[in-house]
């Protein structure tokens, strides 16, 4: 029986070493497709359209790190359209508050909002807080990201260019919405825009990005960064060319018009989503949008994690996949490559094959990191962190397999059971 048990190992092992390799190709694969698309030069707004206007919202509750870098980086737009920047704050008490006054006085002429968004629609803090600031916001566009999301000069106008090959969804104007227009559900109609005048005709609805993480000097905050620019990123890419592009958002970006945020019943039903970014995302293109990739990558700041706080990240962020696509999730048996060979290395003990399986694997896994994270996302830390690779996809395998065995996830600080996408509040 032990050795049964162990000729099963080798061949379980072997096998998925050579699917996990078949994996990386695609991912290559996938990555070159999407870098030979953003060669194309960015579509412009016909001559008699000036660039519509973007409402910026942000969700703030705490301080996160260089969050306020990241807000100076949303004033030094070269967009040439107006404008403005919402911070939406639950409490009175929010150190993020001060932050949000500094920018206002360093940046006078930029029209910034800080507003107080006191209810509790539901379990997801952030989506409620959203919900109460769209009524404030000015024009026919939403551009949603996260508060610690820095960005360049030309994010807004890379971001928007996507929406200037949907001319139906936009129509000029840059007038406040009169409150006879706001819906409660965080929908809200544009002057001259019905949710019901505007046919999808798979017109671009929703626009998102790509991210790199910023690490800091913990160990496990670089472990994290390592993995989104080679493992997570390379996911998205490969899922655009394989589903005939994406079908989800990211909430490094979310830029959506209001003609297809109302169509799919604004942002309210989401309050009690974790994976909002994912839903809303996915609400549009069922809606018949098309949800678009931009050229742009932007940069999300990784907290200093202790180890207790990367595993609750990494186990949230499983559970989330799991629950948001379960058939997709167990698929990604297949994309541990390089941490299958160094088991079949163990299990075979160090065989020729399992030698010469290891150093494919592990070319091809470091040809996936550095064309994702340093060709594609430029991100300059993934060079000096690819020893870690190793490491980094043995604790990925254990986590993706521990995101199997419960539904309880742990965000900001709170225990929630997580089902059917949904959150509810765990006691204790």
């Amino acid at each position: 029986m032990p050795h049964f048990l162990a000729q099963s190992a080798e061949f379980f092992t072997t096998v998925l070493t050579l699917a996990g390799m078949g994996y990386f190709l695609a991912a290559l694969l996938g990555a070159l497709v999407f870098l030979s698309a953003r060669r194309a030069p960015l579509p412009a707004f016909a001559p008699a359209l000036s660039s519509p206007g973007v409402s910026i919202l942000k969700s703030l509750k705490g301080l996160d790190p260089n969050m306020l870098d990241a807000f100076r980086s949303h004033c030094r737009q070269t967009y040439a359209g107006e404008y403005e920047l919402l911070f939406g704050v639950s409490s009175p008490d929010d150190p993020a508050i001060a932050a949000v006054e500094q920018l206002k006085q360093e940046f006078p002429s930029h029209p910034i909002q800080l507003v107080a968004c006191p209810l509790s629609l539901g379990a997801n803090g952030k989506v409620s807080t959203l919900v109460q600031l769209i009524p404030h916001a000015r024009y026919d566009y939403l551009l949603i990201n996260d508060s610690d999301i820095t960005v360049s000069p030309r994010y807004l106008e890379r971001v928007m260019a996507h929406f200037a090959s949907s001319p139906a969804l936009y129509q000029g104007t840059t007038s406040v919405v009169p409150k006879a227009q706001q819906s409660g559900s965080g929908a809200l109609a544009p002057s001259g825009i019905s949710s019901s005048s505007v046919q999808p005709a798979q017109q671009i609805g929703l626009v998102t990005a790509l991210y790199r993480g910023r690490a800091q000097t913990t160990l496990p905050s670089r472990l994290e960064a390592l993995g989104i620019a080679t493992d997570f990123q390379a996911g998205v890419l490969l899922s655009r060319m394989i589903e005939g592009g994406l079908h989800y958002g990211l909430g490094s970006t979310l830029a959506i018009s209001r003609a297809a945020l109302n169509r799919i019943g604004g942002l309210g039903p989401l309050v009690d989503h974790l994976a909002d970014d994912y839903e809303l995302g996915a609400r549009v293109s069922k809606a018949g949008y098309r949800v678009a990739l931009s050229a742009e990558v932007v940069e999300t700041a990784i907290p200093a994690y202790c180890w207790r706080g990367f595993i609750d990240h990494q186990l949230r962020w499983a559970r989330t996949v799991r629950d948001a696509r379960p058939w997709g999730y167990a698929g990604l048996i297949f994309t541990h490559g390089l941490a299958w060979a160094i088991l079949n290395l163990l299990a075979s003990g160090l065989s020729p094959l399992s030698l010469w399986l290891f150093a494919l694997s592990f070319f091809l896994r470091l040809s996936v990191a550095m064309t994702v994270g340093a060709q594609v996302l430029a991100d300059h830390q993934v060079l000096p962190n690819l020893w870690l690779l190793p490491f980094r996809d043995l604790l990925a395998l254990a986590i993706w397999a521990f995101g199997f065995a419960g539904n309880t996830v742990v965000w900001r600080g709170q225990r929630f059971e997580l089902r059917n996408g949904k959150l509810k509040r765990v006691a204790g």
